[in-house]
């Protein structure tokens, strides 16, 4: 009878390891989230493109994604390669200081992309606004724009 009720002790035990998360006994008090949001998505010539942020404690990184608006045409080639001028601004708003901008020039083929900017760290209460602008010949970028709040 001792045999049995050690088997049974022994397999609840192993049954409780297996349901608990291992991030319950893993997890610190310092460690800090990233926390991802996006803006509403844009066309800029004739692509998808899309302004997103990652927030971490106080330190903010924006990228733009773009990809195809729709679906490739069914047992057609895909779509011909473009060369694309696109642009990233990002200011603090109310700081005074100038919008850094970066302008890269990136080929797009028909797999999704993602252009992205340089992280800053920022102060708590500010607000970052960013927009993010796709150009290709003989279309002019329509920047999408999105801003976070850094709340501590």
């Amino acid at each position: 009878m001792n045999r049995l009720a050690l088997l049974l002790a022994g397999s609840a035990v192993l049954a409780v390891a297996t349901i608990t998360p291992a991030s319950a006994s893993t997890a610190s008090a310092g460690e800090v989230d990233t926390v991802t949001s996006c803006g509403n998505s844009g066309l800029q010539s004739g692509l998808s493109t899309r302004l997103c942020a990652e927030v971490t404690g106080t330190t903010v990184e924006f990228y733009g994604t773009v990809g195809l608006a729709g679906p490739p045409s069914p047992g057609g080639p895909g779509p011909a390669p473009k060369e694309l001028i696109t642009t990233l601004s990002t200011e603090v708003v109310g700081s005074g200081a100038a919008p850094t901008q970066q302008i890269a020039h990136v080929l797009f083929t028909s797999a999704n992309l993602q252009v992205r900017g340089s992280a800053a760290t920022v102060p708590c209460g500010s607000t970052v606004r960013a927009t993010f602008g796709v150009a290709s010949f003989p279309w002019a970028p329509r920047p999408v724009a999105h801003e976070v709040v850094i709340t501590c």
